[in-house]
């Protein structure tokens, strides 16, 4: 191997490595306020798995207990982001859905979202802003598909 091609290997391996810190700072540092966070995250989770959200596979999709899932709930809740349903499979559970009010906070985050890649990304070209988000949208799809081959392939 070539000193150019050991070089550019060994920046290879750097960036990789530095995946996982540049995933949870872009997290944090682009998502707004906490509670912009928390609300996005849950009105996603409640449209990615349609009808049959319960306050445990949102605690599970977070990673956190079912109470503190359920305090971050009821507070979307409380602002007409959801509401609560009868499962149609078994009438004893809950399920959480959309109301008009979490669509339209659900698209003005994703809007905002947007802006922020905007700007973040305003002096690449065209084609680099385009890249990196095909490339995003894809490592998200597969994320998806990993998690559910993780958990056993559960939905």
């Amino acid at each position: 191997m070539t000193p150019e091609a050991q070089d550019e290997t060994s920046a290879d391996d750097a960036v990789l490595g530095d995946v996982g810190l540049a995933l949870s700072r872009m997290r944090r540092r682009t998502s707004g306020a906490r509670r912009d966070l928390a609300r996005n995250l849950i009105l996603n989770i409640v449209a990615d798995f349609p009808g049959e959200t319960t306050v445990g596979r949102m605690a599970a999709e977070l990673g956190v207990s079912q109470p503190v899932a359920s305090r971050s709930v009821a507070g979307c809740i409380t602002a007409g982001l959801l509401r609560r349903e009868a499962s149609q499979d078994d009438g004893r559970r809950s399920v959480l859905q959309l109301t008009d009010a979490g669509h339209a906070e659900r698209r003005r985050l994703a809007d905002e979202q947007a802006a922020v890649f905007q700007q973040i990304t305003e002096a690449w070209s065209p084609d680099e802003q385009a890249d990196f988000a095909r490339y995003l949208v894809r490592y998200s799809r597969d994320a998806d598909a990993w998690a559910r081959a993780a958990r056993g392939g559960a939905s």
